[in-house]
């Protein structure tokens, strides 16, 4: 059984679902759905499509670089059937999968942290800016940051008498 992919959203086109069109020069397009098939008639970029795979990768959203991605790469060439490498094989696809979802985990992990740094940063810089629109009773444990210059000539003379 063979698993197609949609040219349009990179999905996955089971046998006897999707369309496929074919172009004058023997080019075949196969699709996912209806969807994906009237967005390529309206000649529509696939890449500037929000949820295309397209864009998700273009975007940083989604891994494109993995080792993990190397066994999933369609190979036009004829395998001889030996059963102890089918049989390592199917014993190595679930430990792949794994893999592969732990990366993508940390892959949104690292790709989130920007974000959440930037949200603070601006938490705090509204708080220090509106304080005054708080109630007293939940300000008095908050202690605004204040800068406070210390001179170095100072510092040094206290760290000789010690």
């Amino acid at each position: 059984m063979r698993l197609e992919k949609c040219w349009f959203c990179s999905s996955t086109v089971y046998p006897g679902h999707g369309i496929q069109f074919v172009r004058n020069d023997a080019k075949i397009f196969r699709f996912c759905r209806s969807k994906c098939h009237k967005n390529f008639k309206m000649k529509r970029n696939p890449r500037k499509v929000k949820w295309t795979k397209a864009y998700r990768r273009l975007r940083g959203k989604d891994m494109t670089q993995d080792a993990t991605f190397e066994f999933e790469r369609k190979r036009n060439r004829p395998e001889r059937y030996d059963r102890n490498v089918t049989e390592h094989t199917l014993k190595a696809i679930p430990l792949i999968t794994k893999i592969r979802h732990e990366r993508q985990k940390k892959h949104i992990t690292e790709r989130q942290k920007a974000g959440k740094s930037m949200v603070r940063k601006s938490d705090a810089k509204e708080l220090d800016q509106d304080i005054g629109m708080v109630p007293k009773k939940e300000t008095e444990n908050y202690v605004a940051k204040q800068k406070v210059l210390v001179s170095q000539l100072k510092t040094e003379e206290n760290l000789m008498e010690e």
